[in-house]
């Protein structure tokens, strides 16, 4: 009855694990290098990978997942297939502080 127990657990523990690799790894496509994007995306190898960055270094980082279409190579099929794996940075500002709010308190708190 232990062995059962055991090998059902064992089972149950590889189909948790192997979900989480098939997830995927997510991204920032903005600061990735070259070995990065090449592991995380779907249909991208080290080619498409070196001319992402070198896309993004030319005209600056991409705001969304559909001007990775604009790469050479990089068809709106892969960018489907990548969609959930890719984030752009920047995503969520900062809310800036002004200097008679809560950024003065803050500096008095830390001394």
């Amino acid at each position: 009855m232990t062995s059962i127990k055991t090998i059902l657990t064992s089972l149950l523990l590889s189909l948790v694990l192997a979900g989480g690799a098939l997830a995927g790894e997510r991204i920032n496509i903005n600061t990735a290098d070259v070995d990065t994007i090449d592991r995380a995306l779907v249909n991208v190898g080290p080619a498409k990978a070196e001319a992402i960055v070198a896309y993004r270094k030319k005209h600056g980082a991409f705001k969304s997942a559909e001007q990775l279409a604009m790469v050479k190579g990089i068809g709106l099929k892969t960018v489907e297939k990548n969609r959930d794996r890719v984030t752009f940075g920047g995503e969520r500002k900062a809310k800036p502080v002004s200097k008679s709010g809560a950024g003065a308190n803050m500096g008095a708190a830390s001394r």
